[in-house]
C-alpha cells in the first residue's frame, strides 16, 4: 500500500463522517479523492473505478432529492411550502453550523404547515419532512459506502 492509498483511504473516511455531520462535503470529497487516487494509480482498473465513481455519486445526487421530495409531496405538502422550507434550511445552515438547516427545514415546515392546515396535522408534516431527511442521509450514505467499497476493492485487487 502506497501513500497516496493511505491518503485517498483517509479522504474518503472523512467523507463519510462528512455524509452524516454535513460540515463537509461528504460525496463531492469521496469522488475527488477516489478520482486523484486513479490519476495517480494511471491503471485501467483505477480509471473504471473513478468513472464508476462519479456515476454513483450523480446517481445518488439525483435520487438523495427526488425520492424524499415525493414522500413530501405525496404526505399533501405543497412544493412552494417546501421551497420555502428549503430557503428556510439553507439560511439556517449559514446561521447555525451543522444543525441549523435541518433545524430551520422542519422548523419553517412545521409553521407554514400549521398556517395552512391547522396544528394537528402541521404534526403528521414535521413527522414526514423528519423521515424525508434520514432517507435523504441514508441514500447519500449508501453512496458513500458503496464508492468506499468500490474504491477498497480496487486497491485490495491492485
Amino acid at each position: 500500500m502506497e501513500i497516496h492509498d493511505l491518503i485517498a483511504g483517509f479522504a474518503i473516511a472523512i467523507g463519510l463522517v462528512g455524509i452524516v455531520v454535513v460540515l463537509i462535503p461528504g460525496l463531492p470529497l469521496e469522488v475527488v479523492a477516489v478520482v486523484l487516487w486513479a490519476f495517480e494509480e494511471g491503471t485501467g482498473l483505477a480509471t473504471g473505478v473513478a468513472v464508476a465513481a462519479v456515476m454513483i455519486a450523480v446517481a445518488v445526487t439525483v435520487l438523495k432529492y427526488l425520492r424524499p421530495g415525493r414522500r413530501l409531496r405525496e404526505a399533501g405538502i405543497p412544493r412552494a411550502q417546501l421551497l420555502l422550507a428549503v430557503a428556510a434550511g439553507v439560511v439556517g445552515f449559514f446561521a447555525i453550523p451543522v444543525i441549523g438547516g435541518p433545524l430551520a427545514f422542519v422548523g419553517s415546515l412545521y409553521l407554514l404547515q400549521r398556517i395552512r392546515v391547522g396544528t394537528e396535522r402541521a404534526g403528521h408534516a414535521t413527522r414526514v419532512a423528519l423521515g424525508a431527511i434520514a432517507l435523504s442521509v441514508g441514500i447519500e450514505l449508501g453512496g458513500g459506502f458503496a464508492i468506499a467499497a468500490l474504491w477498497l476493492g480496487a486497491v485490495l485487487i491492485g
